[in-house]
């Protein structure tokens, strides 16, 4: 039976980091935290007096400040894999996980799934040729260089935006990487993670483009995945179920979602709020039920988008004369 090594990043909430670790490994998988280094001291240390004597739970030997959109969130990804690959020699399985994601299947479900193929689950897309990124800047996140966090020194990053690119200061893409882009919730195999932290100590030219390359995280695993695995070696997906609102932002999930999540082809679901305490105790209680069974569907996404874009029936959005028959 396939063991898992969960990846968990986080930065907050310390007692559901220690709950959710507590959960995954009772039924023998791993877990390898990172947990922010500019988050709260005292909640690091709970974590790690909590679960410090867990044989099934280590932590990244380094951590770093992680920044939306920055290089040190896959540097934080790059600790925590490796105290993974170092600490659990038997999970041939890495799975990445947040502080706000939840299995929604059991664990006896997500064992038999992996083990069924040998393969890599992990979305990506050709960076260029597809409609993966919806608005703002596209080529240029690749052929500038990006030094600054958007989010917190706004004004500096579009001025060091618009310095390059008034001067012509674009730098090549490395000729042998095919760029790809995806979502960063993945799971890959033991053999495809030692051949990327291989290709890390080797390629520091490739470790210098995407250090400066604006959000990393949907395109370094991505890339570099494709470059060390053959296509059909590789799922083009993500196992994590998670949806975004038009404006980009994640949907979130409370309570009352119980049915609609366990019922998704996926093991995990993302974003769980922190206050629908029922749903993670439900969920909790379904990941070590080894008889549960389950009816996996695609349903959640076509409802999303079909209720988000009713819009809203009122004065202003009335049905025209010649619809009113034709509508529930």
């Amino acid at each position: 039976m396939a063991k898992i090594a969960y990846i968990l990043l986080c930065h907050k909430d310390p007692d559901a980091i220690i709950q959710q670790a507590r959960r995954l490994t009772a039924v023998g998988d791993y877990m390898a935290i990172h947990f922010d280094a500019s988050a709260d001291a005292d909640a690091f240390r709970k974590i790690k007096s909590a679960l410090d004597g867990d044989p099934n739970v280590t932590f990244a030997k380094k951590r770093c400040k992680c920044g939306w959109g920055e290089w040190s969130l896959v540097q934080a990804k790059l600790y925590a894999v490796e105290a993974a690959v170092n600490a659990f020699p038997r999970a041939p399985h890495l799975y990445m996980l947040s502080g706000d994601c939840q299995p929604i299947k059991s664990a006896r479900y997500a064992h038999d799934f992996l083990d069924a193929d040998d393969v890599d689950y992990i979305e990506s897309y050709d960076f260029f040729e597809s409609a993966w990124i919806k608005t703002g800047i596209k080529e240029e996140r690749l052929i500038y260089r990006h030094y600054f966090n958007e989010r917190k020194n706004k004004a500096l990053f579009y001025a060091s935006f618009r310095l390059q690119r008034r001067l012509g200061m674009t730098r090549d893409i490395p000729q042998d990487l095919q760029i790809q882009i995806g979502s960063q919730w993945w799971c890959l195999r033991r053999r495809t993670i030692e051949w990327i932290l291989d290709f890390t100590k080797k390629r520091r030219d490739v470790m210098r483009f995407f250090r400066t390359t604006w959000i990393p995280d949907e395109t370094f695993f991505q890339t570099l995945v494709r470059h060390v695995v053959p296509d059909d070696e590789i799922r083009c997906r993500t196992l994590t179920f998670l949806m975004f609102t038009d404006y980009g932002i994640p949907v979130t999930f409370y309570n009352d979602h119980f049915d609609l999540l366990k019922s998704q082809d996926s093991l995990f679901a993302r974003k769980i709020s922190p206050e629908a305490v029922e749903l993670k105790r439900n969920l909790g209680a379904l990941y070590v039920d080894d008889e549960a069974e389950f009816k996996s569907s695609i349903e959640g996404l076509n409802l999303f988008k079909f209720l988000s874009g009713r819009g809203r029936i009122g004065r202003r959005f009335a049905s025209r004369f010649w619809e009113t028959e034709c509508t529930l």
